[in-house]
């Protein structure tokens, strides 16, 4: 049975490091370029925002909910280097990337699968990590399946072998962005070379997948037999084709999360909603959420996971002990220990983002590892102390046996 979708949309995430000794001088190229503005958010036009986040983490990501009339007529009036020195200061600053007009975009030829770029942001934290989101959409009224091999084959547009991949004769292309190269080339204007990011092992030629589908009603019902949504949203959740054969499905263990008419679905690298019209609230409210407080919540998690990876990659190399304990202690203090939410379906949400980032568990490995360093440095402290102590005794033995001879 084909399966036709009512609304959806897939966020392609891209991650990228900084260094940041130039994050400032990255803040202020993105101010230089004119299709690129910060980001305000206001009380009363981001309720849910306000009403979802907890005072820690609204001051982090959001401090301009804040933000007084006559503080935002000082930052408007500020020259470019003030700004970007001032934003450089911030936990987090979010921008908006308009490209003048949506991208009208097709896979395939005169037969393939049409989709819009509707919205680009980049999220910069101040550690120098950033996230370049990518809102596509299909065409109206396309199949389930459309959406399976459109996630399948554009997540992969950074990857060497994506480049040249041909499978269902799906080949992308764009009027803005008319090959994968020059999409590619966007990439890399925006991110850089992303030299950090490789030495840190983070994954790159594979964009991170955040996708929500509401199925049409009579895809989905009190009458449709599960076994085949949950067979269909399996290949969903781990970005897999329309023609793939699926024998097991996961909708009873760890990485789902369900209710009725919605299923959640997480891993490493993708985070999917699949949703029915059965239920008003799946494309009327639900999907709003899904991209704003639930997309931003699901950053807060990725940007815990690759500053991990990052603080990891200092342990291995440094040698400066001082400089890397105090990263990793205010971590601990200030990201750490502190919730996101109160808000029901985000304290849900907040369980299975942290386990399919492993978050848990890195950041015990690391901290057996700031231990194992901590005693080396104390050892090698105490170790020069002593030899200091002892270079003096010895200069002392000797200037009394040399005042014995004279």
């Amino acid at each position: 049975m084909e399966l036709e979708t009512k609304y959806q949309y897939t966020y392609f995430i891209y991650p990228y490091v900084i260094e940041q000794n130039k994050y400032g001088e990255y803040l202020y190229k993105l101010l230089k370029k004119k299709e690129c503005k910060l980001k305000l958010f206001d009380r009363k036009k981001d309720i849910e925002i306000d009403t979802y986040f907890l005072p820690e983490i609204k001051e982090k990501l959001f401090w301009s909910l804040d933000l007084s009339k006559e503080g935002l007529k000082d930052y408007e009036t500020m020259d470019l280097k003030m700004k970007a020195n001032v934003l450089s200061k911030k936990n987090a600053c979010i921008f908006e990337y308009s490209l003048g007009q949506d991208i009208p975009a097709k896979i395939g030829e005169e037969d393939g699968i049409f989709f819009d770029i509707t919205k680009i942001e980049i999220v910069c934290f101040s550690t120098g990590i950033c996230f370049l989101l990518i809102k596509t959409i299909l065409n109206e009224q396309a199949s389930f399946s459309n959406v399976l091999n459109f996630n399948y084959k554009f997540r992969d547009i950074q990857s060497p072998t994506g480049k040249t991949k041909q499978y269902d004769n799906i080949k992308i292309q764009t009027n803005q962005f008319q090959n994968m190269q020059t999409f590619s080339e966007f990439i890399k204007q925006i991110a850089g070379l992303n030299i950090i990011a490789k030495q840190i092992n983070l994954e790159t030629n594979r964009l991170i997948t955040y996708s929500y589908t509401c199925l049409d009603q009579n895809s989905w019902n009190e009458n449709t037999d599960l076994k085949i949504i949950e067979k269909e949203f399996e290949k969903y959740r781990h970005i897999g084709t329309a023609g793939e054969q699926i024998d097991d499905v996961t909708v009873k263990r760890e990485p789902v999360y369900q209710e009725k008419y919605k299923y959640y679905g997480f891993s490493s690298n993708s985070t999917v909603l699949l949703t029915s019209a059965s239920n008003i609230k799946n494309y009327t409210s639900l999907l709003f959420e899904y991209e704003t407080v639930q997309l931003y919540h699901f950053l807060y998690h990725l940007h815990q996971k690759v500053y991990l990876k990052k603080l990891n990659f200092e342990f291995v190399k440094t040698k400066d002990f001082n400089k890397v304990k105090q990263r990793f202690l205010n971590f601990a203090k200030k990201e750490w220990i502190y919730e996101v939410t109160n808000d029901i379906k985000g304290v849900i949400l907040e369980k299975y983002f942290k386990k399919a980032q492993r978050l848990e568990e890195t950041f015990l490995k690391l901290k057996n590892e700031y231990d194992l360093l901590y005693k080396e440095y104390e050892v090698d402290k105490t170790n020069k102390h002593h030899n200091w102590i002892i270079a003096v005794v010895t200069i002392m033995i000797a200037i009394n046996l040399i005042s014995l001879f004279w």
